[in-house]
């Protein structure tokens, strides 16, 4: 084989991926978002994913496309491991059709109808309807369907390359001897692992086999170790994907490998043992570009169907193969703590509310003060870290605002009235704080990445301004999660400092911006630090003020804050001076040395 031949093979390689990929993707245009919704509403039952994932394979030609949009549902929680185990079960019986189409590229003829079916008509006939679709007509549904046309004829145009630059191959003595080492299981199998890990592709490695098969050197020996293998090498992508996800999506990504990898050893353990007794006649039959096909499909599907009953087994070993960390286990617990059957008890439901929504609280706090350490201490990790933290915070408010809403309508007392009325006006306050973090860790990115510091006068103030936050985020959380009203009071004195430092450092800014000592783009990221650090302790100050309104049987918010600030008693004005002498930022510094 010269080298002539080898670029023509890779040529061949080269379309067939292009028209695989470009008739995938006009495929999913077509389908458009539906797709997704299908994906994660009908998978109720095991039978029902399974033929759903066969199905969606089916049309967007990609086993790992199909999986890795369900590891992304499973990863943003629209999706349960449960559902997705049954759709990667489908896209592995799915993903075979594409051998069934690629069968199509050895139908020839010289006349007659055998020549109007043959390979070069059809993609002809194909591509120029298909390029007739996609330049002159306008609507965007006939031009996608066009794509997937062309698509199609490049794919077989590309099958047609490979297999005419491997035909010379049938009388190379040493191609011939080469193959017979894939007649070993294992060498066999390592190559069609290898081959799919690098192509990507479980259906190109698949129509390379079938490309091979024109040498009428491929036996059913030689075939079945590579299929086997094929299935463990399209893992590769799906695995990937998985990077950078939660654990559930990991666990998603892994079932995929597990699926292949049993089918793998389950299969060379029961077939090549059963072959050692009795010696399959049909070992040494050549293989065609349909019986490649038809093995691939059986072997996928035998596979599947000896693990469906056992999938319930399948996600406990992901379990215990990837476990949660503690805080992951209580997040957990959390959720399991809202048991609908518990709304028939409104006391027991309110308890079991106030216990999640402590978790939701503590886990706000958590990713404010990680957001402080970024602004000292950038890594990417710690960034996504808030992120995905501040998704959990979401589906807390999610989960307990739906929850809680579903008590409104039972029978109460007026003390469980008002607990609910108290967790409905602060949930949304816990979700905020959860934002604000969010944006905080977006400054400290962006400071990250356009090199910008702050002076050390501005460090300075800023950690003075983030203690004082700490500390109201620690009074805030601790009053609600143990009912301590005398935490809550010393709220609002701390809230009303932190709103004067934010002004007083807005100020300070501004002279130093004037005085050349700071610029513009440092003066910005300086300015939108302050406003969500303000906005902060005004969350925290108004769940104290609806703790102590519950308290004292009142609630006119407005009402309560103008008493307080405008007698300023004895209680107030003693802790405010408390706050302001502690947190002074003339002697601040001076303080903490001495300490």
């Amino acid at each position: 084989m010269g080298i002539t031949s080898i670029l023509l093979l890779l040529s061949g390689v080269a379309l067939f991926l292009f028209g695989m990929s470009l008739m995938g993707d006009g495929l999913k245009r077509v389908a458009g978002n539906k797709l997704e919704p299908v994906l994660y509403r009908l998978t109720n039952t095991p039978l029902k994913g399974i033929l759903l994932g066969a199905g969606v394979t089916a049309i967007i030609q990609s086993s790992s496309a199909t999986t890795v949009m369900v590891v992304g549902f499973v990863n943003s929680g629209m999706m349960k491991v449960s559902q997705a185990i049954g759709i990667i079960m489908g896209a592995n019986i799915g993903t075979s059709i594409t051998g069934w189409i690629l069968c199509l590229s050895y139908v020839e003829g010289s006349e007659g109808i055998a020549q109007l079916l043959s390979t070069a008509t059809i993609s002809a006939i194909v591509a120029i309807i298909g390029i007739i679709f996609k330049m002159f007509i306008k609507k965007a549904a006939y031009r996608n369907v066009g794509e997937i046309m062309l698509g199609f004829s490049i794919l077989m145009t590309g099958m047609q390359t490979m297999s005419s630059s491997v035909a010379v191959l049938k009388e190379n003595p040493r191609f011939i001897n080469g193959l017979t080492m894939f007649s070993n299981p294992a060498m066999g199998i390592l190559i069609g692992i290898l081959i799919t890990a690098v192509l990507q592709s479980a259906s190109a490695s698949v129509g390379i086999l079938q490309a091979l098969s024109v040498t009428g050197t491929i036996s059913f020996a030689t075939a079945l170790p590579v299929i086997m293998g094929i299935g463990v090498g399209a893992a590769c992508p799906v695995l990937l994907s998985a990077i950078g996800t939660n654990n559930n999506g990991r666990r998603t990504a892994l079932i995929y490998l597990l699926n292949d990898l049993f089918g793998m050893i389950f299969w060379s353990v029961a077939f090549y043992s059963i072959h050692a007794a009795v010696h399959f006649s049909f070992m040494d039959i050549k293989m065609g570009a349909v019986q490649i096909a038809l093995l691939n499909t059986v072997f996928r599907t035998a596979t599947i169907l000896v693990l469906m009953p056992f999938i319930k087994w399948i996600e406990r070993f992901v379990f215990w193969l990837v476990k949660d960390s503690e805080e992951e286990q209580e997040e957990l617990a959390d959720f399991e703590l809202l048991e609908e059957r518990f709304l028939a008890y409104p006391a027991i439901a309110i308890n079991q509310s106030h216990k999640a929504m402590n978790g939701m609280a503590k886990k706000a706090r958590k990713n404010i003060f990680r957001a402080f350490s970024l602004m000292e201490h950038y890594s990417q990790e710690k960034y996504q870290k808030i992120q995905e933290k501040e998704n959990l915070i979401d589906k807390y408010e999610d989960r307990l605002g739906a929850y809680l809403m579903q008590l409104t309508g039972k029978e109460m007392s007026v003390v469980q009235s008002m607990q609910l009325s108290k967790f409905l006006h602060t949930i949304s306050d816990f979700e905020r704080l959860g934002d604000h973090a969010v944006n905080v860790s977006q400054v400290a990115q962006e400071l990250y990445e356009k090199k910008i510091s702050f002076s050390e006068d501005a460090q300075y103030e800023l950690e003075v301004l983030e203690n004082a936050l700490q500390e109201i985020m620690d009074l805030t959380v601790y009053a609600f999660c143990e009912d301590n009203l005398e935490s809550a009071v010393k709220v609002e004195p701390l809230r009303e400092l932190i709103a004067i430092l934010c002004d007083e450092l807005k100020l300070r800014h501004i002279t130093r911006l004037r005085n050349g000592e700071c610029k513009l783009k440092q003066g910005f990221a300086f300015n939108d630090l302050l406003n969500n650090l303000e906005r902060i302790a005004a969350h925290c100050s108004n769940i104290a003020v609806a703790m102590i309104e519950l308290e004292a049987e009142e609630f006119d918010t407005h009402e309560y804050l103008r008493s307080v600030k405008g007698l300023k008693n004895a209680n107030y004005s003693e802790q405010f001076e408390f706050y302001e002498n502690k947190y002074d930022i003339n002697s601040y510094k001076k303080v903490k040395k001495k300490a």
